[in-house]
C-alpha cells in the first residue's frame, strides 16, 4: 500500500492493490481540522449575520481605525497603536434584536480611553461607527459610549475575533441591541448631533433599548430564556 497526503486540502489518498488492480481511496479530514481550530463563538453556534455581505478575510496586522470629527487630535490608529492602548476585559452579553444573547469575556479598548486619546470636544453628543465597506453605520449617545463596558473589542474569551463575528475590531455595546455594536469598525466619528444608521433607517428603533421578552441563550444551547428590559445581566427564570 502507498500513502500520500494533501494537507492543503485536508485529503488523505490511499492506494490498494488487489488482484493486480490498483485502486485509489480518498478520504478527507478537512472537517476534523476545522473543528479543532474552531473559535469559541463558533463552538457555541453563535449566529453569523452580515446584512451588507460578508467582507471575507481581513488583515488584522495592517488594520487601521480612524477617529475623526469633533476632537483636538484626530488620528488614524494602526493595529500596533491599538494594541499599545490599555486593554479592558468585561464580562457581558451581546444581545441581538433577532433574539439571541451570548455571554463571554470581551476584551478590547474602552471607548472612553479612545475618546481621551483624541481629545474629545465638549460639543460631542454622539459617536458614529462605520463598518468595513462603508455601508453599515450606527450611532450611540456619548453617555453610552462612556460607560465602562462599552468597548472597541478585539477578543472574545481570550481569542481574537474573526471576521464572522466582527474582527479584527468591533464596537461592543452590551447596554443596547446588537445592531449598535458595529462589526469590523474602520472609522469612528465624533458628532454634535444624531444620525440614523443602516438599520434605523429601515425601521429599527434609534435608541435600541433592549426590550423585555424572550431570547435564545447561546451559552446554554439556544435555550429560550426570559429577560427584563435593559442590559441583560440575568434571566427572569433563573433558578433560585
Amino acid at each position: 500500500m502507498e500513502r500520500e497526503t494533501g494537507p492543503k486540502f485536508g485529503i488523505t489518498t490511499q492506494y490498494h492493490k488487489k488482484n493486480g488492480i490498483r485502486r485509489r481511496i480518498r478520504k478527507t479530514y478537512h472537517l476534523q481540522i476545522q473543528e479543532e481550530n474552531m473559535s469559541r463563538l463558533k463552538e457555541l453556534h453563535t449566529p453569523i449575520f452580515w446584512v451588507e455581505g460578508h467582507p471575507g478575510p481581513l488583515d488584522r496586522e495592517s488594520w487601521k481605525l480612524e477617529m475623526r470629527g469633533l476632537c483636538s487630535n484626530p488620528r488614524v490608529f494602526s493595529w500596533p497603536d491599538l494594541m499599545s492602548l490599555p486593554k479592558t476585559i468585561v464580562e457581558a452579553r451581546l444581545t441581538s434584536v433577532t433574539r439571541f444573547s451570548v455571554f463571554g469575556h470581551w476584551g478590547g479598548i474602552r471607548m472612553s480611553d479612545m475618546l481621551k486619546a483624541v481629545g474629545l470636544s465638549p460639543k460631542v453628543t454622539h459617536i458614529r461607527f462605520w463598518s468595513v465597506k462603508n455601508i453599515y453605520d450606527t450611532s450611540i449617545p456619548l453617555d453610552i459610549a462612556l460607560m465602562e463596558k462599552t468597548l472597541l473589542a478585539y477578543e472574545y474569551d481570550g481569542e481574537y475575533l474573526e471576521e464572522d463575528y466582527g474582527g479584527p475590531i468591533r464596537a461592543f455595546v452590551p447596554y443596547l441591541w446588537g445592531y449598535k455594536s458595529a462589526k469590523s469598525v474602520l472609522r469612528v466619528e465624533l458628532m454634535d448631533h444624531y444620525l440614523s444608521g443602516f438599520w434605523e433607517k429601515r425601521g429599527y428603533t434609534d435608541d435600541a433599548m433592549i426590550e423585555a421578552g424572550f431570547v435564545r441563550d447561546i451559552n446554554d444551547g439556544g435555550r429560550i430564556r426570559r429577560i427584563p428590559g435593559g442590559e441583560v445581566l440575568s434571566f427572569l427564570d433563573e433558578e433560585k
